[in-house]
């Protein structure tokens, strides 16, 4: 059963379009990752998925109900987690849960035990007579995952929650997602870190200037790219010059600049490095190091545009 289904929804801002005709469904009980640059539209989609912006075309159901006609129902069964943070920083955690499960109509002793369930669950429960606003960026984020659960909600929106913290906060985050999930919950999540997505993903799909350019289960991805190898090159010469002339060598699919390293897709790691060196060499530049990567989500997107996902 579909938790989440999406038919051709649209949304433009003047002349730009942010989201452009996208369609997926999201099956109950899954991780579904939307993965894309900054910019690719994720965070619109899910303001028109919460109700907040209306689409210009195209519906989306949650759990049966229609953003554009139920949005009520929709909320209901709703919890976002908000890329910013949506907390009042004088109060304290448990004051910040406590305002928020009132918010979805939690009152008296049910309040206070499902506060103390969520405290426990984000690991504050030692910490929760603290203002927010002394904690850590982690810790806030953690607080901001917590108000999203107070009314037990059945799918869960979570946008580019790892964003900005320290990798400790960072792994506890993955890890509650997981658990989420494990408690039956529906978990749509949003990010531009590669590796959060191969990690949690049940599914994903891949965003990219608002359109939905694939969708599937990492396997299947990765199989977009065929049996192409993904080589990792640093020189000590003139980058972009390199890259030109490495475009024309046979075997060369695809070839891309990320952080000052040339990013290859080739048919043939063995037959294409002796051919890259030798290049490399008429052209009086030398290679410094290699690595032969299998593919993965970031060689995929750069087969499906053409550049690295760090990029946009």
């Amino acid at each position: 059963m579909n938790a989440i289904e999406i038919e051709n929804l649209q949304k433009s801002f003047g002349t730009r379009r942010a989201v452009d005709g996208i369609s997926l469904a999201v099956r109950q009980g899954e991780i579904f990752s939307l993965l894309g640059p900054n910019g690719a539209g994720k965070t619109t989609t899910l303001a028109m998925l919460s109700t907040l912006l209306r689409p210009d075309g195209g519906d989306a159901r949650i759990l049966g109900h229609s953003i554009k006609h139920e949005s009520a129902a929709v909320k209901a069964s709703l919890g976002v987690v908000p890329q910013d943070i949506a907390l009042y920083m004088d109060l304290t955690a448990r004051e910040n849960l406590d305002f928020w499960g009132r918010m979805y109509g939690l009152r008296g002793g049910a309040l206070r035990q499902r506060v103390d369930e969520v405290l426990e669950m984000i690991g504050l429960t030692e910490r929760q007579k603290d203002p927010v606003g002394k904690y850590s960026g982690g810790m806030k984020r953690r607080v901001n995952i917590g108000a999203a659960l107070l009314h037990k909600p059945k799918v869960i929106y979570m946008d580019e929650p790892t964003v900005g913290i320290d990798p400790q906060s960072r792994r506890s985050i993955l890890d509650s997602v997981v658990a989420l999930k494990e408690q039956g919950m529906t978990v749509l999540y949003t990010t531009h870190y590669m590796e959060e997505a191969q990690e949690l993903s049940d599914h994903l799909a891949i965003m990219d200037s608002g359109r939905l350019i694939a969708s599937g289960t990492q396997q299947e991805l990765i199989q977009l790219v065929g049996g192409l190898d993904r080589i990792r090159l640093a020189i000590n010469g003139d980058v972009e010059r390199v890259l030109a002339t490495w475009r024309t060598i046979t075997g060369v699919k695809q070839a891309t600049v990320e952080e000052g390293l040339l990013m290859l897709l080739v048919e043939d790691s063995n037959q294409a490095l002796p051919r890259l060196f030798e290049s490399a060499a008429a052209a009086g530049v030398r290679i410094t190091s290699v690595e032969i990567q299998e593919p993965n989500l970031e060689a995929v997107f750069l087969h499906l545009t053409g550049r690295a996902l760090r990029d946009g």
